[in-house]
């Protein structure tokens, strides 16, 4: 039986709330996650992927609240993706909701009504306004980027975060996954004034979301070794792992997710180049995650 996710229209209200609650802005993933625990979405509808991946359809169909959400004035955001409520946002209510989204609606479509007269075979300007707005909101480069590494093999996404961790500063980082290490893929060691620990990291290339288990074996994994884990994914955590992963009395677990490994491999610059302007071009180099394909 296939599994039902909420509408976007659904999640408008939801999100608004959810910014609020956060303090009156919100990162995505602090959107996102806020929104899946109040609502009480199952680990089940969080995996559901949105067509091939990387993205959820829960993360989809949020992007297009946060859109609808902008375009009825009650959220705003940054070039960094945070996200804001606005005055007219905080004094909204849930019954005025509809009557927003219904206002928002018309008006593209009378802008779309207007553009349709400058020329035939044009793209509607519903589609263009929205898409353009989503395109404002959203990194695209990201999705191209989490298809690039969903495409290495697991032995290159090791030496990709290898990689990404020594450029941290942590320090003699290792591959140890391909000798079956009980489930850890590498370690190193990490210093901090003048006090160092070692660290160890896991990788898992996926597409969907990583739920709890996978941090509690992480965690038994690396059990008697060291008490500082890294877990890095292409895709999502589910909030029973980030809650697993902060639980009281267990060794902490650091979790990457796709969006966060995205802006580090960016900030960086591994295998991602940036050209600043006034808004800042984003550009992919392929090549450089095929070099880490072993010979």
């Amino acid at each position: 039986m296939p599994v039902e996710v909420p509408q976007y229209h659904e999640f408008l209200w939801p999100a608004l709330q959810a910014v609020i609650g956060l303090g009156g802005s919100a990162s995505i993933s602090e959107l996102e996650n806020a929104v899946i625990e109040d609502q009480g979405i199952s680990p089940e509808v969080q995996g559901v992927l949105h067509g091939d991946g990387p993205m959820t359809e829960i993360q989809y169909r949020l992007a297009w609240a946060r859109t609808y959400l902008k375009g009825m004035g009650l959220l705003t955001n940054s070039q960094r993706g945070v996200w804001s409520v606005t005055e007219m946002g905080q004094a909204a209510s849930e019954k005025d909701i509809p009557k927003l989204r219904a206002d928002y609606m018309a008006a593209t479509r009378k802008q779309s009504g207007k553009r349709k007269k400058r020329g035939k075979g044009q793209p509607s300007a519903l589609d263009n306004d929205i898409d353009q707005a989503e395109a404002n909101a959203e990194d695209t480069w990201k999705d191209d980027l989490l298809d690039l590494l969903l495409k290495m093999s697991p032995a290159a996404f090791e030496r990709l975060a290898q990689r990404l961790l020594r450029e941290a500063g942590v320090q003699s980082p290792v591959v140890t996954g391909r000798s079956g290490d009980n489930g850890i893929d590498g370690r190193g060691v990490y210093q901090m004034f003048l006090v160092s620990f070692p660290i160890f990291f896991q990788c898992k290339r996926y597409s969907g979301s990583v739920g709890a288990s996978a941090v509690r074996d992480f965690r038994g994994a690396m059990a008697g070794r060291g008490e500082k884990g890294l877990l890095i994914t292409t895709g999502t955590f589910t909030n029973d792992a980030l809650a697993e992963a902060r639980r009281d009395g267990a060794p902490p677990v650091d979790l990457i997710d796709g969006d966060r490994l995205c802006e580090l491999l960016k900030e960086y610059a591994i295998g991602v180049s940036t050209t600043e302007r006034v808004v800042e071009d984003v550009a992919l180099q392929p090549d450089f995650f095929r070099s880490l394909e072993p010979k």
